[in-house]
């Protein structure tokens, strides 16, 4: 039995107490009542909001989030077995202050031993509206979510915390285990999305499947701290009933690489085509900018062959993902949708090629 609650049905009052009582939030309070309901469509994890009642006037919210396995056996034993939970406890509880990317404060970050339980008790950043990949998003949001990109790689590139934090690079052998395992999840998805995918795009899927250990065992240039799943559903904007921007939430996917992976991933799986191809240019140019601007300069043609292999995580994680996670309706759409932006990016600018080139000469 682990040492905190596992789900939302687990949570008591006196454990709420004791979080917001470390975090100096209650001073002579005490939570009188409180209830639950689940928000979010997560498929790895399961999050609820708190709304809690005091018993005199005090600086703790009136609602937190909290965020628990899933209630899924499939996908918790993916989470669990890939060190999802691990990975996004441990970037709360080590890296998140490092950076200059807006996330929500946690008030408890506990993990079981095994990686297969945890929990995460948050701030809730009440935005005007959560990122919906379904919905696609405006120009301005796609600015301000290459913003935060920038500042989470500006900060964090060769940082010594993220080069030498363990849990981050996973566990001996990882690699070789995704890599079995995404042939089946390849098969799985062809056999699925046949037909519904279009034979362009399916054949990329092929082409990567023949690829994918040159894919995941390339040298990644300027190591630094990636989200690893930079796209609409993991992103909050309006904050604070609009006084920021955005916020960026689910870490669990967090990893070192190279910055390109997550601006390739968003500009084919996050926005879409519609929305990318008339604006990439000026986008790319925001982000060296700013990534300039915070001290490490960069151009876009500078960037420009990483950015054309980046977009290939965006095809990995969608057959990836929609083969080991529990399926659902929403889950089907998401993953297509995914897959047919982050096809036709590959597509576009030949990434298969950009991976067979940095394959045979190590420069990208």
């Amino acid at each position: 039995m682990a040492e905190f609650p596992t789900a939302p049905s687990e949570v008591d009052a006196a454990w709420l107490e004791a979080q917001l009582g470390r975090a100096g939030l209650l001073g002579d309070a005490c939570i009188s009542g409180f209830e639950w309901v689940a928000i979010g469509t997560g498929q790895v994890g399961d999050t609820a909001r708190f709304t809690l009642t005091y018993d005199r006037p005090c600086a703790a919210s009136a609602t937190l989030a909290g965020k628990f396995a899933s209630a899924d056996p499939t996908s918790k034993g993916t989470a669990a077995a890939m060190s999802l939970y691990v990975k996004e406890v441990g970037f709360y509880r080590e890296l998140a202050g490092l950076i200059d990317v807006r996330t929500p404060r946690v008030y408890a970050a506990e993990i079981a031993e095994d990686g297969a339980d945890f929990v995460l008790l948050f701030e809730d950043l009440a935005p005007e509206r959560g990122g919906n990949q379904l919905d696609g998003c405006t120009l301005a949001d796609a600015e301000a979510a290459m913003r935060q990109a920038a500042a989470l790689h500006a900060a964090t590139r060769g940082a010594p915390a993220v080069l030498g934090a363990a849990w981050l690079h996973g566990r001996d052998g990882l690699l070789g285990e995704i890599g079995r395992l995404y042939h089946q999840a390849h098969a799985i998805f062809r056999d699925r999305y046949d037909g519904l995918l279009a034979a362009d795009a399916m054949a990329l899927c092929d082409l990567l499947d023949t690829r994918v250990d040159a894919f995941l065992n390339r040298h990644l240039p300027d190591p630094g701290l990636i989200h690893g799943d930079f796209r609409l559903d993991n992103m909050l904007f309006g904050v604070g009933n609009g006084a920021e921007p955005i916020a960026i939430v689910d870490w669990q996917t967090c990893a070192v690489g190279c910055g390109m992976t997550d601006v390739g991933y968003f500009m084919g799986c996050g926005i879409g085509s519609d929305l990318r191809r008339p604006n990439e240019a000026a986008l790319l140019d925001l982000y060296a900018e700013e990534m300039s601007r915070r001290g490490v300069p960069t151009t876009r043609a500078g960037l420009w062959n990483r950015y054309r292999i980046g977009a290939l995580h965006g095809v990995f994680t969608a057959v990836f993902s929609a083969a080991f996670v529990v399926r659902t309706e929403r889950g089907d759409a998401n993953f297509l949708s995914m897959a047919r932006g982050a096809c036709e990016l590959a597509l576009d600018h030949d990434s298969i090629a950009a991976l067979d080139h940095y394959t045979e000469t190590g420069i990208c």
